[in-house]
């Protein structure tokens, strides 16, 4: 068999570069301490990685939808808080404006004060959060959800949806809730149903604190009373009352409901109370309706206007009595939402927390299935970088190989 020069070349250089690759790679695992860079290197391996990749991946981007939320909610709670605030002045300003010895001047501070209170409110409603998003407008986030009409009316401009954010697979938390809910459609009165007197009264009659006492009398007995009640006074403080369609009020044994009011005392049937106080003149009236919504703006410009209108005093007391129910209600509204927004951060607190604790569990995975036994490395690249030099030196002594030097 003859074996020619130019064969015995280009096996060495051949056995030299494959030598010198492998070095290479092994250089590049002793540095980089990965031993799967491509996945010829280790193609069950590498499947391994680019599944575990994929998890931290999706995990570190539901680490930054959290963050955003947080910040978000955080905001919005913040602003909620600064909202209660408010109308805690609101309702104080309320509640004076009801005492009896003010003068007009100081009716007309009062109403002053309120007008300062609606538009800071507008602007609390009007927030929008880092990125410049109003927190408010429920998905509809580009502009001011709440306008002031040239009337002073405040419209609302947002939609009633909540904006959401992708936490985990399949798991999302609410970020934003619409002002729709928080300022706008507030139950009316207590919630259950709102009270007013008559406009031609001409008694000293104040309705006061109303509340549902009997949940169960009142729903069986709200369908067949045509949603509302008029109680109407007689002489010495006898009252009746009538439904909405113009029918007594019939008791448990079928005999009309009634009784004599007395000054400072209260009115109770089907399944509900109101307290009222002062002396009703014959023929007043007392109404009591469902399914009202009065929304936060109407409520502080409806205390604006009876301060401002010169009303009597027993006029004024009423009115004040139902504004100060509706902002209540705002309230509780706020309160419930508050209460919502600290459950969502804990959500967000347990799946940070979770996605942490992950992510070292995932990225010690991948280490295990990627990384490079150091010991091993250096050890191969000792051993490969001898061969390598073997090589080369044999490389060396064999091209000086001739048959010349034979015949010498």
């Amino acid at each position: 068999m003859r074996l020619s020069t130019s064969w015995m070349y280009q096996q060495s250089l051949t056995t030299m570069l494959n030598q010198q690759s492998a070095l290479a790679a092994t250089q590049n695992e002793v540095t980089t301490g990965v031993r799967i860079n491509v996945a010829s290197d280790d193609p069950a391996g590498a499947g391994q990685v680019v599944s575990l990749s994929h998890v931290i991946a999706a995990n570190t981007q539901y680490s930054t939808n959290i963050d955003s939320a947080n910040t978000r909610l955080n905001t919005e709670a913040s602003t909620l808080s600064s909202v209660n605030s408010v109308l805690d002045s609101a309702r104080t300003l309320g509640l004076q404006a009801i005492n009896g010895t003010l003068g007009d001047s100081d009716r007309k501070s009062i109403a002053s004060q309120l007008s300062q209170i609606r538009d800071q409110l507008v602007q609390l409603a009007n927030t929008t959060d880092s990125n410049g998003n109003a927190l408010f407008a429920g998905t509809s986030t580009t502009r001011a959800p709440f306008q002031v009409g040239a009337n002073g009316v405040v419209t609302y401009l947002g939609n009633d949806e909540s904006q959401h954010a992708s936490v985990g697979s399949g798991l999302q938390v609410v970020t934003g809730d619409a002002g729709s809910g928080l300022f706008m459609n507030v139950p009316a009165g207590n919630g259950s149903f709102a009270t007013g007197v008559g406009s031609a009264n001409t008694g000293t009659l104040v309705v006061g604190a109303n509340n549902v006492t009997d949940l169960s009398v009142w729903n069986s007995t709200k369908a067949s009373s045509g949603g509302g009640y008029t109680i109407t006074f007689g002489t010495g403080g006898n009252w009746t009352a009538a439904d909405a369609n113009g029918n007594p009020v019939l008791d448990s044994s079928g005999n009309p409901v009634g009784g004599t009011y007395q000054d400072g005392g209260s009115i109770s049937f089907n399944g509900m109370n109101i307290a009222m106080s002062g002396t009703p003149a014959a023929g007043d009236t007392v109404s009591v309706t469902t399914g009202g919504q009065q929304n936060i703006f109407t409520t502080l410009s409806n205390m604006i206007s009876s301060l401002q209108s010169g009303t009597t005093d027993t006029q004024l007391a009423n009115q004040m009595s139902r504004q100060i129910e509706s902002i209540d209600q705002t309230q509780s509204t706020i309160s419930a939402t508050q209460v919502a927004i600290g459950g969502r951060l804990n959500t967000l607190t347990q799946q940070q927390g979770a996605y942490q604790d992950l992510n070292v569990t995932y990225q010690s995975a991948l280490t295990d299935v990627a990384g490079a036994d150091p010991y091993k490395a250096i050890s191969s690249l000792s051993l490969q970088s001898a061969a390598l030099q073997a090589s080369q030196q044999v490389f060396a002594q064999v091209k000086q190989m001739s048959l010349f030097n034979y015949l010498k």
